[in-house]
């Protein structure tokens, strides 16, 4: 009870809106606590053999209210489903040896992040590193003698001046911090450290790591070794001034273990990455575009001989991003991932263009919201293991077979979720006001869904811009049915999956037309006959912070809004957030000083002298990607303006809220809160005159 009572104190939410309802019918609903109880998987390893599957198990450790994961295994037929390893920790990255006898895997069990190394047949486990930094990328060389990892390599902070010597035992300040890099701070990293990301090799015996790049670039991204194991492809952007002229124009490299020489094999201006080398050594496999500075550019699929040579790409029909390419063991095809219409789905392509369907219901690692996520690896025979999702159930293990048969694994939720009645979850589609194309959009019902009765409406957006809901787990939307609302959640244009040209419909020029994608979803939906027009509810993140605040600049039908990590100023945005030379460079037509009208045009604060709807703000004050500066502009503005308005700051977050599962919860109960708190529309002067 005692910690039940600080984590409702820190709320400020009546203890009735948290609390278990011993109700019959509401004990089916998934509460806010259970969020708690949730668990997926991610990350699944499939055996060279295809006779196993490792992966990370995601579990909530209530106590210390943060993620914890560890290594799980089963079979390839669903038994002997078993623990490699326990407790609260944060187990990770694991890797098969190329012979599939060991497993490879990063734990923070130990001080620091280490590599620990665990012999299959007798379960005996090795630590094989001391690292001050925690590695990533892991990858196999193909003899199984190296592996190779990416890790943080930290410089001496930059100075200006010497201080002089404090004298003995005295207490000063804190030094002051120099800070002339263009990219000082991250959002999820806070200030960062004067440090580079390099590429290192470590023996499978253990031993010191050997640094093999230098210098101050980055080397980060997916490492794919060459079969004779003698050389590393990855992908950097080495240019000079590079991350501030070009931050996308990224290269392949060749990277030589024995000597560390580098060789770029592309150079053309775009982003070249995630190379794999094809297993008999004669292509790779990589992905990119060529770079037209545009907000929204699908990311394609090229071959190319080892020597770099001969660039092409391989689907130039699929108008869709694609990720995650994998060779087959015979070099004949590539499997990779993409998402199509809120769907994310794995094929198949041989080296003549001809596809193949593999899976369609990928993901389910995207807790909070139904974002798209997922992963996959594929064994020496072709078989594919991947995380599955459904709008029921959050990622869970699946196997598609040689014969092209699937089967779910694992059930991490039956436990929780076969005892919980679950809003049903519908695909919608409707035609946008603003020039009629299609629009797709899901509805999830409350639980106890009634067609006879008048249900409010919650209109949810999500960020990015550039990206997409789709047919998804969503604890979010889920509690927000099981709270009694109809949630309405769409791909306005802008969202990825629908190909270039539908993307870029909001190239320099966001928010623009989204306003009639969505409103045109809400009258689809009144049109239904089972919503009350005077309790229309808004709230989105991010992107969906900028779209939630623009709405209520431009109508007063919602009778209340919650606006999560908002852009309100673009001006402010664009000198504010962590990738500032990226904002500046693709989503506007230059500098805001050189486009100053442009800027605010687009910005919702524009329009805050519209707004008569109740509105608060909610974000993390270590946001660096939406700084809470945004906020702090709007519930000021807001003020200003007599509206009423509240603003809740989540001490310690970053962009990603929902990180922490109590800042999950908390977001949930917040917007609740605040739609309970103004359950009708309100009449506004202009009507009462009219």
């Amino acid at each position: 009870m005692k910690y039940l009572s600080i984590f409702l104190s820190w709320l400020f939410i009546p203890y009735s809106l948290l609390a278990q309802s011993t109700d019959e019918s509401a004990s089916k609903h998934l509460q806010p606590m259970n969020v708690f109880d949730l668990e997926y998987a991610s990350d699944p390893q499939i055996t060279p053999d295809g006779e196993q599957v490792v992966y990370v198990r995601n579990f909530m450790d209530i106590m210390e209210d943060q993620r914890q994961t560890n290594l799980w295994l089963v079979r390839s037929d669903g038994s002997q489903h078993r623990p490699l390893t326990s407790g609260n920790y944060q187990d990770f990255s694991p890797r098969w040896s190329p012979d599939g006898t060991k497993l490879l895997y990063a734990s923070n069990r130990e001080e620091g992040t280490q590599l620990f190394l665990r012999w299959m047949d007798t379960g005996q486990v090795a630590k094989l590193t001391n690292l001050i930094q925690s590695p990533r990328s892991l990858s196999w060389s193909p003899d199984g003698k190296w592996i190779a990892f990416t890790m943080e390599v930290v410089n001496a902070p930059p100075t200006l001046v010497q201080m002089p010597k404090k004298p003995k035992g005295a207490e000063w300040a804190e030094p002051a911090k120099y800070i002339d890099a263009l990219q000082y701070r991250f959002d999820g990293a806070g200030y960062l450290d004067n440090s580079y990301t390099h590429v290192f090799v470590l023996s499978a015996e253990g031993g010191t790591p050997r640094q093999l790049t230098y210098g101050e670039n980055d080397f980060g991204g997916s490492l794919s070794w060459t079969p004779d194991s003698r050389y590393l492809l990855l992908s950097a952007n080495l240019h000079e001034n590079g991350n501030l002229e070009q931050p996308l124009n990224s290269d392949i490299y060749e990277l030589d273990v024995t000597d560390g020489s580098i060789q770029a094999l592309t150079d053309r201006n775009g982003p070249d990455q995630s190379p794999q080398v094809s297993p008999d050594g004669q292509l790779i496999a990589y992905l990119g575009f060529d770079d037209r500075y545009q907000g929204y550019q699908v990311t394609k699929l090229y071959l190319m001989n080892r020597d770099g040579s001969n660039p092409q790409e391989l689907l130039s029909s699929l108008d869709r991003d694609i990720s995650f390419p994998r060779w087959s063991a015979d070099s004949k095809s590539i499997y990779y991932s993409y998402d199509d219409e809120g769907v994310t789905k794995i094929a198949e392509v041989d080296l003549k263009g001809k596809t193949s369907e593999i899976a369609t219901d990928v993901g389910g690692s995207s807790l909070g919201r139904p974002y798209a996520s997922g992963s996959f690896s594929v064994s020496s025979d072709g078989q594919i293991a991947y995380t599955s999702t459904s709008p029921q159930r959050p990622a869970d293990i699946s196997l598609v077979f040689q014969s092209g048969k699937s089967s779910r694994l694992t059930g991490l939720n039956e436990d929780l979720l076969a005892y919980k009645q679950l809003g049903k979850v519908e695909e919608i589609r409707y035609a946008s006001s603003a020039d009629g194309r299609e629009v797709q959009g899901w509805l999830v019902y409350p639980p106890d869904f009634d067609e006879s009765e008048k249900y409010p409406l919650l209109l949810e957006i999500h960020g990015g811009p550039f990206a997409n809901y789709g047919y998804r787990f969503s604890a979010e939307m889920q509690l927000y049915a099981a709270d009694g609302y109809v949630v309405l959640y769409t791909n306005p244009r802008g969202s990825t999956s629908y190909g270039e040209e539908f993307g870029n419909l909001i190239h320099h020029n966001y928010p623009g037309e989204d306003y009639d994608d969505l409103i045109s979803g809400v009258d689809a939906v009144i049109q239904r006959g089972f919503i009350d027009e005077e309790r229309l509810f808004v709230t989105g993140g991010s992107g969906g912070g900028v779209l939630s605040s623009w709405i209520v600049g431009k109508t007063d039908r919602f009778a209340a809004a919650v606006v999560a990590k908002p852009v309100i100023n673009w001006y402010s945005f664009v000198l504010t957030s962590d990738a500032y030379p990226f904002f500046s460079k693709y989503w506007f037509p230059g500098k805001p000083w050189d486009n100053t009208e442009h800027y605010m045009q687009r910005s919702p604060i524009s329009l805050v002298g519209n707004v008569t709807t109740p509105t608060m703000l909610l974000t993390g004050e270590s946001d660096y990607r939406t700084p809470i500066s945004e906020t702090e502009q709007y519930y000021q503005a807001l003020k200003l303006q007599g509206v009423e308005t509240a603003m809740v700051r989540i001490p310690g977050a970053s962009h990603g809220i929902a990180n922490r599962p109590s800042h999950l919860i908390s977001k949930v109960l917040h917007v609740l809160a605040w739609f309970e708190k103004h359950p009708r529309r309100i009449e506004t002067a202009t009507e009462a005159g009219e």
